[in-house]
């Protein structure tokens, strides 16, 4: 079996006579070549959950190995990337079981006059990312296998992404039962982006219609649940202000069929004082369930890049409540960005954590977190980050999040970056 290493060395092999003979063929391809190298050090002590009084911290390195490859021309384009994931440690020194594994493969036809389909592997990156994200900040990243349908001017932007997943090649029956997959059966969404001529404003407006499959695996009994969510996403950004609002609606059948009423929404304000430092306010709401009523009323955030927004400690969303609880979510931020100079930047975050709904003999507040992060340019395609955070929380995150809020519960990271392309050509 030709292992996935030889196939893209192969492959590359084939391009360069094509490469070098320019002289006759058309100048409108064009061909590159990325790879990635990105060691992450973590010392945890309190990140993702609370930690048990007497429960020690724990530290590893993990990383990302990825190559990926570019090809463009005239109404055609083509990605295929594969990286290695995991901890240092993880893979022996003779190994015969690599996980190199295909991340992106995707298609993108052109058809002229804006219009374009692209199917593939693909990652689904919108707007801000608070319902469908690169993920980039996890080792592995996130990626759909989806056709995307889109049409695209200045102005305007209008993408309709179509999946349909199986566990396997089937031969009687249909059921779907993720089985580590994809975590939906089909997907049918709507994006829509408007960019205001002369005026520092765009719109984005999404509908996403999820289709869950549930049953029983065991006796092949299954049924699709749908579950809609609509909204938008806003930006105004007048000289020095950066101004954000986002409104998101939830109905239909969550994944244990539950009938759901459930929304979230967030407002920004970011502004730049002089060309060093700048400063940001912010909010989000995301409803909760306190098991009273008929429907579900719990937002869910599906598939966007929570780190970015919950704290970057990761204790909601990225990861679950415990006992079962969804008490929603409210975030008051407050933050400074600080520019030392053109190649290193600080910044310093403040997060207040309170429950959206009131849980019986529980107070809403859960705590507040305080995360510091630099990052320093070292060279071209080389950057070096690091961070630190602390979390104060309350009796009641031992409620919602498991842990002990008299410990202390911090975490720290380093990680180097190096994302160099290393090959390209146009013929």
């Amino acid at each position: 079996e030709i292992s996935m290493k030889t196939f893209y060395w192969s492959f590359v092999l084939m391009l360069l006579p094509s490469m070098a003979y320019t002289q006759t063929t058309e100048k409108e391809n064009e061909f590159s070549m990325s790879m990635q190298i990105r060691p992450r050090a973590e010392y945890r002590n309190g990140a993702l959950f609370p930690r048990e009084e007497g429960d020690k911290a724990a530290a590893f390195i993990n990383n990302r190995a990825r190559l990926s490859m570019e090809y463009k021309r005239t109404n055609l384009s083509m990605k295929i990337s594969a990286q290695h994931v995991g901890v240092w440690g993880q893979d022996a020194q003779i190994d015969k079981n690599g996980r190199f594994i295909m991340n992106e493969a995707w298609a993108k036809l052109g058809f002229g006059a804006g219009f374009f389909a692209q199917l593939g592997r693909q990652t689904l990156s919108y707007d801000d990312e608070r319902i469908l994200g690169g993920l980039d900040w996890n080792v592995a990243g996130r990626y759909h296998d989806a056709l995307k349908l889109g049409y695209e001017n200045r102005a305007h932007k209008l993408h309709f992404i179509l999946a349909f997943n199986q566990n396997d090649e089937k031969t009687i029956g249909g059921t779907y039962y993720n089985n580590g997959g994809q975590p939906y059966k089909n997907m049918q969404t709507l994006w829509y982006h408007y960019t205001a001529e002369g005026l520092p404003l765009d719109a984005s407006f999404l509908f996403m219609n999820l289709g869950w499959e549930t049953g029983d695996p065991e006796i092949q009994i299954a049924d699709t649940r749908y579950m809609q969510t609509v909204g938008t996403y806003i930006t105004y950004k007048p000289q020095s202000w950066n101004m954000q609002a986002t409104f998101y609606y939830q109905t239909g059948k969550n994944k244990v069929s539950a009938s759901v009423s459930a929304y979230m929404a967030s407002v920004k304000a970011a502004y730049a004082i002089g060309k060093q430092w700048s400063v940001n306010l912010g909010y989000d709401y995301l409803s909760g369930d306190n098991d009273k009523g008929s429907k579900f009323k719990a937002f869910d955030p599906l598939y966007g890049t929570h780190h970015k927004f919950y704290g970057a400690m990761d204790y909601f969303y990225a990861s679950l409540f415990v006992n079962g609880l969804a008490p929603g979510l409210q975030d008051a931020q407050l933050g400074v960005n600080y520019k030392v100079s053109s190649k290193v930047g600080m910044q310093l975050n403040y997060h207040y954590f309170a429950t959206a709904a009131k849980l019986q003999e529980v107070k809403k507040g859960l705590g507040s977190e305080f995360d510091y992060q630099i990052d320093w340019n070292v060279m071209k395609d080389v950057k070096l980050s690091a961070g630190y955070s602390v979390m104060l929380g309350t009796k009641s995150m031992d409620i919602v999040k498991g842990g002990n809020h008299k410990r202390w519960q911090d975490w720290g990271w380093l990680s180097l970056n190096i994302n160099p392309k290393i090959f390209f050509a146009k013929w």
